[in-house]
C-alpha cells in the first residue's frame, strides 16, 4: 500500500473533499455547519497529498439511537473515491475514527447503513459493528441503525 496520512479536517480544506464526492448535495452545507461548529470531526485519508477517503464523528445527532452524551458517538459520512475502492482504505478510516472513539472516553460507537450497501455492511460487520438498534425505512430506502461497544 502507498505511503498515506490520515488528518483532519480543518473547515477550509472542505473544498478539497469534492474530489472523493458531489458536494452539491443539499446536506453538504449542514455537514459544514456542524464541522465548523465542532459537532463533527472529520478525517480524510490521503495519499501525496490527494483526497481519496472520508469519515466523521458526530458528538450530537440528536437521536439516541446514534447519540448519548459521553457514551454514545455516531460515525458518519463514510466514503471512499469510486475509483480507490477496494484498496482497504475504508479499513483504515474506520479503525482510525474507533480509535479516537475509544481514546476520547466512549464506550459505544454507532453508524446508519443502507441496506443495498452491501460492501459497506459487510466491512461494518467484519468491524465489530453487529448489534442491530433499529430497522427501519426512509426516503432514501430500508436502512440499519448498527452499534460497536468500544
Amino acid at each position: 500500500m502507498p505511503q498515506y496520512e490520515v488528518i483532519k479536517l480543518e473547515p477550509q480544506n472542505w473544498y478539497r473533499c469534492g474530489n472523493i464526492w458531489n458536494m452539491s448535495r443539499p446536506q453538504a452545507q449542514e455537514w459544514f455547519d456542524e464541522l465548523v461548529s465542532g459537532n463533527r470531526i472529520i478525517f480524510i485519508y490521503t495519499e501525496n497529498g490527494e483526497y481519496l477517503g472520508e469519515a466523521a464523528l458526530v458528538f450530537d445527532e440528536n437521536d439516541p439511537d446514534y447519540t448519548i452524551p459521553n457514551l454514545r458517538i455516531y460515525f458518519s459520512r463514510f466514503i471512499v473515491k469510486s475509483s480507490e475502492r477496494g484498496r482497504g482504505i475504508g479499513s483504515i478510516l474506520i479503525d482510525h475514527l474507533i480509535g479516537l472513539a475509544r481514546e476520547m472516553g466512549y464506550r459505544e460507537i454507532s453508524v446508519g447503513v443502507d441496506k443495498v450497501n452491501t460492501g459497506a455492511l459487510r466491512l461494518y460487520r467484519k468491524k465489530g459493528f453487529n448489534e442491530v438498534i433499529f430497522e427501519g425505512e426512509d426516503e432514501a430506502g430500508e436502512y440499519y441503525k448498527l452499534l460497536k461497544k468500544l
